[in-house]
């Protein structure tokens, strides 16, 4: 009950951030630092792949009515949810997680965690800007854009990492 508490908590926070704060800072004017993906990112690992689906396209649809780009957010979303499946299968054991059923930074480790969000980060971007532009003329701008935001999300998720979670010992 309190992991269901904490993530709509992560949720609703998140959103709000991303859509009150972050919308607004447009870093050299290229890019938005996209926070929200770390809900997505810190969900348990035993959450059921049809809940990871529902509650990403939920996180996505919710930034979209925001901020008017209807459905980009949304399709970004499920496919980081997939990716996200994809790489935990690949490369967590399962009975790695069976005491310490989140992907953070305190349990997982800095290397691991740091490749995991790296990779879901460059997914996201990627195909949430080439969503958003959809001409195949503008692959140099929109690169620098994923690469740039990218940058900037992934250091704003290892300061929500350090500053909200606790170290726990790892197995």
């Amino acid at each position: 009950m309190i992991k269901i508490l904490t993530n709509a908590l992560r949720f609703i926070l998140l959103v709000a951030l991303q859509v009150f704060l972050l919308k607004n800072m447009v870093i050299y004017g290229l890019n938005v630092p996209y926070l929200y993906i770390l809900f997505i990112l810190l969900l348990p690992f035993e959450t059921p792949n049809w809940l990871l689906f529902i509650l990403s396209f939920l996180l996505g649809i919710s930034v979209d009515l925001f901020t008017d780009t209807l459905g980009l957010h949304a399709s970004a979303c499920i496919i980081l949810a997939f990716f996200r499946t994809v790489i935990i299968r690949v490369t967590v054991q399962d009975d790695n997680y069976d005491s310490d059923p989140e992907p953070t930074l305190a349990i997982m480790g800095f290397r691991w965690f740091f490749f995991y969000g790296l990779t879901l980060t460059l997914i996201h971007h990627f195909f949430l800007l080439n969503f958003e532009v959809f001409k195949f003329s503008e692959i140099t701008n929109t690169l620098s854009r994923v690469f740039i935001s990218s940058l900037f999300t992934l250091i704003l998720i290892f300061i929500a990492e350090l500053i909200f979670f606790k170290k726990k010992e790892r197995k």
